[in-house]
């Protein structure tokens, strides 16, 4: 009898666009909403206007739709990416029609207000009726170009809510308030009235004072801040949306009886064999059956150097095939390919919050209210101090404006959509913010020796010859014959031989294998002898004293050393081992170089492990060798309660705990699923290299985020107590708001620079 337990209703999850957020304080209103209701967890990211949300079945998406749209504003499940298809000339529009009203608005307000400006701020410009044509032109400004803020602020206050969009529309409508009623009510209406423009507190009773220009000033340099963030925030996006219209638009297939039809891609499916002309890209994942070619993977992987591929080899949807003309049968489609799961990591991890800014957006969300509260709390202050109406309200106003959260909410966005975008292009993938973090911690990285420093299959890589042996006679004999055993090392020896011999290997008339010592048959009538020296004396051969040195000192170094004879005497020793990859040393030395101690963990005997570790420059008590798969973990965890933050690169099915365990896994993309998907950074081109310019870029990215951090913060910190001091003129206040928005972008947008080394 079985027992099925219930564990409640499982979790979905959507991703919603969200429309109308103005700051970071409606991206907190709207996430605190959504996780009020019963099973939903929900993250808002203001900068991407998306919310991500996992939900339990008893909840409907329209259920979250109606509680976001309750709050104010819209939400609907995002359309699926589309890629561009040749001569589409209007892909550009729905981004321009977006920009546009935002555009018009802003050319309004910088046309109306600048002579509004400069007539306040400069008195020789101030003719006799000056301020009648300031209100005339400062009109237009405050109630058109500053609508939205007016609009939003309304939305807001019918839902008992305060933002950003208050602070101005408040503060902008205060001013321009103030202005009509001292210029018809008050002093400031009649002819030849001129004042002086001030940043300092001057006692008055504000009936000849006019605030039209900070009104018309503050609306046009907040629209610019807007504008400007807008686009810097489509910049950061673009490394994703370049990423998604990489792949083909459509393929040719191979049907039965040969003929080739021409399909969209979304209609390909697993199974499917189709045909790659040169200058192709390759439609999906899949794998060679017929033919061979160098294959340019660079949009993927950032490495410029072609891969050769031949029949049996992987290929990745999306890379470009160089050379010749490819067969590939169809092993992954539509969002299981390489492809789609980069861009899916990618856009997760610009949907995620670093711990730093969540303590934003908490200080955002309590923010608007504290600011009103500190306005009035500064009027009432200098009015009770004899100041008058018009410093009080100077100072009041000021207070409103300068005081935006937006560079807070801004600040770790923008630079995981540039860093995370830019990491996609150089074969990098950065799983979410809090990995930014582990990468600042590490101090030791632990290396997998097969598939990570090494390329992870067996290699010729010497031959020694006898006295008056060729090597490629020694190839060619000892090649044919290993060429018809499936032996790993007998493959690699054929391989050598191959790439030595111009042509065709010769076809052996006789084979035989003899268990556990090595390969016999004919060869152009030559009687061969490949594998241990046992085999070799079973037939009374012995090595010369050269080779039985050469022999010895593979061994010692940890390869595996194989005997070759013909015609009944000994003519050379082959070397085979796991190689290097060529780029290890180099990368080890990178490591080093950011300040981490490599360590090379492998299951190989230790002789084999040293050797390694002394041709990449890992120092002898850092090799921990003879590591049972399952106690990789166990290692990690030993390293760790040492007091090591430790990383861990590896790509094998075997490596997946040990990634999980540390503190930061590296997973090398050219590895198994479940090596990639246990990881925090996947390293797309394989190549050990990249995991410096991970952990670099990471740091960057991660420094970009504190930077932005430490002057939003620091921009309200200052400038706060300047405004309510009355030293900071509302116009001023506006500007330096704006500029900070576009500082916080601008400085992201440096990380699209980043060059790997």
């Amino acid at each position: 009898m079985t027992t099925e337990i219930d564990t409640g209703p499982a979790q979905a999850q959507v991703e919603l666009a969200i429309g109308g957020m103005t700051c970071a304080s409606c991206a907190a209103r709207i996430e605190k909403k959504l996780n009020r209701m019963d099973g939903v967890e929900a993250t808002v990211n203001y900068a991407t206007e998306k919310a991500k949300v996992s939900f339990r079945e008893d909840v409907s998406v329209q259920d979250l739709i109606a509680t976001v749209e309750a709050t104010g504003y819209t939400a609907q499940e995002p359309e699926p990416p589309r890629a561009a298809e040749a001569g589409d000339a209007g892909q550009q529009a729905p981004e321009a029609d977006e920009l546009r009203p935002l555009r018009q608005r802003l050319l309004t307000a910088v046309l109306l207000s600048v002579p509004v400006i400069a007539m306040a701020m400069i008195p020789a410009l101030q003719f006799e009726y000056w301020q009648w044509l300031s209100l005339t032109l400062a009109a237009p400004v405050v109630t058109y170009a500053a609508w939205p803020f007016h609009k939003a602020a309304w939305t807001n206050a019918r839902h008992g809510a305060a933002t950003m969009d208050t602070l101005i529309s408040v503060g902008t409508s205060a001013a321009f308030l103030w202005s009509l009623w001292a210029l018809f009510f008050g002093t400031a209406g009649i002819p030849g009235m001129t004042h002086p423009f001030e940043l300092t507190i001057e006692r008055s009773d504000g009936a000849g004072n006019i605030y039209l220009e900070a009104a018309a000033g503050v609306t046009a340099f907040i629209l610019a801040g807007r504008y400007f963030e807008a686009r810097s925030k489509r910049k950061a996006g673009a490394a994703l949306k370049a990423l998604l219209e990489l792949g083909a638009k459509d393929v040719t297939v191979l049907r039965e009886g040969g003929s080739e039809v021409r399909i969209p891609i979304g209609e390909l499916k697993t199974g499917d064999r189709f045909l790659v002309r040169p200058g192709e890209k390759i439609a999906t994942d899949g794998v060679v059956v017929e033919g061979s070619s160098a294959v340019d993977a660079s949009m993927l992987t950032g490495e410029s150097v072609p891969v050769e591929v031949a029949a049996g080899d992987a290929v990745t949807g999306a890379t470009l095939n160089a050379g010749g003309r490819l067969v590939v049968e169809a092993t992954r489609v539509g969002a299981d390919t390489q492809l789609a799961r980069m861009a899916r990591l990618v856009e997760d991890a610009q949907n995620g919050k670093a711990a730093a800014q969540r303590l934003a957006d908490r200080i955002s969300a309590v923010f608007v209210p504290v600011v009103i509260a500190l306005a009035f709390a500064t009027l009432a202050f200098w009015l009770g101090n004899g100041a008058g109406w018009s410093a009080a309200f100077t100072a009041a106003v000021a207070v409103l404006i300068i005081a935006c959260p937006c560079a807070l909410g801004l600040a770790t966005p923008t630079a995981l959509m540039v860093g995370t975008g830019r990491g996609a292009q150089l074969g990098i993938l950065i799983k979410g913010p809090e990995v930014l973090e582990s990468t600042r911690k590490v101090d030791t990285i632990v290396l997998d020796k097969t598939g990570t420093v090494t390329t992870g299959r067996m290699t010729l890589l010497a031959a020694h010859t006898a006295e008056g042996v060729s090597e490629s006679e020694l190839l060619r004999l000892a090649g044919a014959l290993e060429n018809s055993s499936e032996h790993p090392i007998a493959q690699a020896v054929a391989a050598g031989a191959l790439k030595e011999n111009d042509g065709p290997l010769p076809v052996p008339e006789d084979f035989a294998n003899v268990p556990g010592l090595g390969v016999q048959g004919i060869v152009e009538g030559h009687a061969v002898l490949v594998g241990r020296t046992a085999l070799l004396a079973e037939w009374a051969i012995h090595l010369p004293v050269d080779l039985e040195r050469a022999l010895a000192e593979a061994e010692a170094a940890g390869r595996t050393a194989i005997a070759v004879a013909w015609d009944g005497e000994a003519r050379g020793v082959l070397e085979v081992a796991d190689a290097v990859k060529d780029t290890s040393a180099e990368a080890i030395r990178r490591l080093r170089d950011l300040g981490l101690t490599p360590i090379l963990l492998t299951g190989d005997n230790k002789a084999v492990a040293q050797a390694v570790a002394a041709e990449v420059g890992i120092a002898p008590e850092d090799v921990i060798a003879e590591v049972l798969p399952q106690d990789k973990v166990d290692v990690v965890k030993r390293l760790q309660s040492e007091g090591r933050s430790v990383a861990m690169v590896g790509d094998g099915v075997n490596d997946a705990a040990a990634l999980a365990q540390a503190d930061l896994g590296l997973a090398m993309g050219t590895g198994t699923d479940a090596a990639i998907e246990a990881g925090d950074l996947t390293l797309v081109r394989g190549d050990l290299r990249a995991a410096a310019d991970a952990i670099r870029l990471s740091r960057r990215t991660l420094g970009t985020i504190r930077t932005n951090l430490f002057w939003a913060f620091a921009y309200n910190v200052g400038a706060l107590p300047l405004a309510a001091a009355g030293l900071l003129n509302p116009m001023i206040a506006g500007a330096a708001m704006a500029f900070s928005s576009v500082f916080v972008v601008g400085n992201s947008l440096r990380l699209r620079g980043f060059k790997a080394l």
